[in-house]
């Protein structure tokens, strides 16, 4: 009897091996692992839930002051993209920027910000129109294409995974194979994971042209070999996900 359930447990073991990935073992961050080292970009990301009857007004706001701070050489950051949620958190704005030079750049467009009294009457005005917010710092994947500016109109999502701790590296792994498959109809806009706020989560951020084509370019992903392989492995790591769909603003760079 013994000698059966030895047998028998050695033989569940040799099979689920054939479908377990293993991954080495790591002496060193994700961050450092996962994240571009040409770059050393850093971005953060604002959710803004609105008061519904200000959302016009909020847009026209948050619009002028992004375009001043674009156009002011003395602040080291930009906005990506500004979007309102259309299909999720209703009455929501969100907003990625970017500082190119990292935490440096975070640091000095704060303390140039603080000093900034027309961007503190902003803040005072903003926040009569705000219920909440929330934002994290993030890093960009090594393997995703940077966001760049591009023309419309499209719609966004913006599909959010909340990871096991300790999966980062498997996720990433997987993903660097994976992207290929999502590339063809240039809908693959950036890949980001979080450094500050919610840890061990991930944004993945695609365009497309409508509704239609978003199934459309979804459902062809399957028909291309290795995409199955890449979802088998990864549903595991995954505690949570959610997805928005987003309509850009009219002065987001992401159209």
């Amino acid at each position: 009897m013994s000698g059966r359930r030895f047998s028998e447990s050695s033989d569940k073991g040799w099979f689920r091996s054939l479908f377990v990935h293993k991954v080495d073992a790591r002496k060193d961050a994700h961050s450092n692992l996962l994240s571009k080292k040409e770059t050393n970009h850093l971005y953060k990301i604002q959710f803004h839930n609105v008061k519904p009857e200000c959302l016009e007004a909020y847009n026209d706001l948050e619009a002028e002051v992004q375009n001043r701070l674009h156009q002011d050489q003395d602040y080291p950051c930009e906005v990506v993209g500004s979007w309102n949620t259309w299909y999720g958190d209703q009455d929501q704005a969100v907003h990625l920027w970017r500082y190119r030079g990292g935490y440096p750049a975070l640091t000095e467009c704060l303390q140039k910000l603080k000093a900034n009294k027309e961007y503190l009457e902003f803040r005072k005005d903003r926040a009569k129109m705000l219920i909440s917010r929330r934002n994290q710092l993030l890093l960009e994947f090594s393997f995703w294409n940077e966001p760049l500016p591009r023309p419309g109109p499209n719609i966004y999502e913006l599909r959010t995974y909340h990871l096991k701790p300790g999966t980062m590296i498997e996720w990433g792994n997987h993903w660097a194979r994976a992207i290929k498959h999502r590339q063809e109809n240039n809908e693959a806009v950036g890949g980001f994971f979080s450094q500050i706020g919610d840890l061990y989560v991930v944004h993945h951020l695609w365009a497309y042209e409508n509704l239609q084509s978003r199934e459309e370019t979804r459902n062809s992903a399957w028909l291309k070999e290795g995409w199955d392989v890449n979802v088998y492995y990864t549903v595991p790591l995954i505690r949570s996900m959610e997805s928005r769909v987003m309509i850009p603003t009219k002065s987001s760079p992401l159209q």
